[in-house]
């Protein structure tokens, strides 16, 4: 058997309770000599200048005056979507943005031409990545469908060729 004894548990807490007497202690002081610098933290939130302010007329920041003009037309949410429009390239990447073009955005939905059947299949099957990172630079739930719409021109018809108008083969021979 070992002669080992359990830690005295009363030096334990003696010993914490110093060293929390000790950091009060400390903080008062260097609060102490914030305060003879000068440079102890503001405890009230800081008032506004008393003076003039702002009138609807008064010059502005261009920047400000375009912010205040979009919200109040309304027009936040289009002109984000047309940024984004304008940034594919840089959204989606190279690769996919060679193959495909935003074309519309409605009721949280955005039409993706893409140009062969091909990209029309690989945007479908990306369709939920995509949706995700169009939210992350529109916000949260802007976006929920993309509709993927492949090339509109099909292989050209077999035969021969018509002429607007005409009857067909009917009309030559009688």
């Amino acid at each position: 058997m070992s002669d080992e004894r359990p830690p005295d548990l009363g030096s334990a807490k003696s010993a914490a309770a110093r060293g929390a007497a000790m950091a009060r202690e400390k903080l008062a002081q260097a609060k102490a000599d914030a305060a003879k610098r000068g440079q102890l933290p503001r405890r009230a939130p800081r008032l506004r200048a008393a003076g003039p302010r702002r009138d609807s007329g008064d010059p502005q920041l261009f920047g400000r005056a375009i912010a205040d003009l979009l919200a109040d037309r309304g027009w936040e949410q289009p002109v984000a979507v047309g940024g984004v429009f304008g940034r594919w390239h840089e959204i989606v990447g190279p690769d996919l943005a060679a193959h495909t073009t935003p074309e519309t955005f409605a009721d949280g939905e955005v039409l993706v031409v893409a140009d062969s059947t091909a990209w029309a299949t690989q945007v479908r099957l990306l369709a939920r990545t995509l949706i995700r990172r169009l939210n992350e630079e529109l916000g949260d739930g802007t976006v929920q469908r993309v509709k993927v719409r492949g090339p509109q021109h099909g292989p050209r018809p077999s035969g021969g060729l018509r002429v607007a108008g005409s009857r067909g083969p009917g009309d030559t021979y009688g």
